[in-house]
């Protein structure tokens, strides 16, 4: 098997995302967003990786992670993604693949940077067309930036501190929303 070129290093931010074998559907109902998430969370403790942005999308999902005490990122996100995969084709009594092959993984090597991924991702569902907002979708780390939601996997402190208030951080994402989503999809 090859081994993955990228290093998880201790205080460094990765950008993580994976989509459906063949484009398809990750998740078919409501429940199935829930219930990654509920697993994400008992796979990446808030105490070793801090998950400052997520979203997920009917065929693929983001993560923009930084690593706060030392794992081994790749083989805990490998047994996550085997163990949501095992759950729903076990829900659905499929077999085989759902992801398209492991998740892939970009270091975050500036603050810019972040910012921008941040905004990527949390525009995803409005680029897609799925709603007019980012704060329409549900199943996206954004709500949790205005409003903050128990047993919430995010932590958004790095991200607003960089703004005055979250206001303006919402201006910052928002202000993307004319623009096209393949030019910033190749810009990052």
């Amino acid at each position: 098997m090859a081994r993955r070129l990228i290093r998880f290093d201790l205080g460094e931010s990765y950008h993580i995302y994976n989509r459906g074998n063949d484009k398809q559907p990750i998740f078919i109902e409501t429940e199935n967003y829930k219930f990654f998430l509920k697993k994400l969370i008992s796979y990446l403790p808030k105490s070793t990786i801090e998950v400052m942005a997520y979203v997920l999308m009917p065929n693929h999902y983001h993560l923009l992670i930084r690593l706060v005490k030392p794992l081994d990122v790749s083989k805990t996100l490998k047994n996550f993604s085997i163990s949501f995969v095992k759950a729903m084709n076990n829900r659905y009594a499929k077999v085989g693949h759902l992801f398209q092959g492991e998740f892939k993984a970009k270091h975050v090597n500036s603050t810019e940077y972040l910012l921008h991924l941040s905004r990527y991702i949390h525009m995803n569902p409005v680029f897609a067309k799925l709603v007019a907002t980012p704060d329409k979708w549900k199943f996206s780390s954004y709500i949790d930036y205005f409003e903050p939601r128990t047993n919430t996997i995010t932590n958004t402190d790095f991200i607003l501190s960089h703004f005055r208030k979250a206001k303006e951080y919402r201006e910052f994402v928002e202000i993307i929303t004319g623009l096209d989503y393949d030019e910033i999809d190749k810009s990052l």
